[in-house]
């Protein structure tokens, strides 16, 4: 049997939960002049999403361009999900041509990748790992761009190199970033920064020890988490 974007629309729906879906209108901010203005919930959750998601994984992106346009941020979810599970596959089994078309398709699709939640789910696993093989001029010329989302898909693309221990990109874009005046943007690079922490606390703290002290306060706060309290208040202080 072909399934299509309809049965994976109707199933999805079939979970709808309108008390949660308000709670999701609130919470990534679709009021009026909020980042997230007029998107539409219908309150299904995560985990729902992720399990009705394996029945679809061989949707044809003549179907998925159905669910990546769809104005119900559920159906939009669910597609990353989809395209972030093939990703995985199709580099797992060596399948280049197929990682490629799957990352074309995403960023020929890159308008409706319209919240943080939708970028932070996919853009690392299906982008990661076609620009960590090629140039990275797109991620270099996307954290120059208007648009909100496509600034935090440069900088979120990067976790799969920060894995792969190459930092020197996460780095590159996060000084573009500094001057960014989104919170948003903000909270990204310092999540960045701390997972280059992770992997190596020297680089990370030698960037930040030229930067911090023309950071926005919530992108230091983030870089510097899981820092020991005393050097935490050392950097918060200005102190280092």
């Amino acid at each position: 049997m072909n399934l299509n974007a309809n049965q994976l629309i109707k199933e999805l729906k079939n979970h709808a939960n309108e008390q949660y879906a308000k709670t999701m209108q609130r919470f990534f901010k679709t009021g009026p002049g909020e980042y997230g203005e007029n998107d539409q919930f219908i309150g299904v959750r995560n985990p729902q999403i992720r399990t009705i998601c394996k029945l679809f994984n061989n949707l044809s992106y003549a179907e998925l361009q159905k669910c990546i346009s769809h104005p119900i941020h559920e159906i939009r979810f669910a597609c990353l999900v989809i395209l972030s599970t093939n990703a995985q596959k199709f580099q797992k089994q060596g399948l280049i041509d197929e990682l490629n078309h799957n990352a074309k398709f995403y960023i020929k699709n890159k308008k409706y990748i319209n919240n943080w939640d939708l970028v932070d789910i996919s853009a690392y696993k299906v982008l990661g790992p076609v620009y960590l093989e090629t140039s990275k001029a797109d991620l270099l010329k996307w954290a120059h761009s208007n648009d909100l989302w496509t600034r935090r898909i440069s900088i979120i693309t990067t976790l799969y190199f920060i894995k792969k221990k190459h930092y020197e990109t996460t780095l590159e874009i996060s000084k573009i970033l500094l001057s960014d005046k989104h919170d948003l943007i903000h909270k990204a690079v310092g999540w960045m920064l701390r997972e280059v922490g992770k992997e190596n606390i020297a680089i990370e703290e030698a960037f930040l020890k030229g930067h911090y002290h023309n950071m926005p306060r919530t992108m230091l706060r983030y870089a510097i988490e899981k820092f020991p309290e005393k050097k935490r208040l050392l950097y918060l202080k200005s102190k280092i």
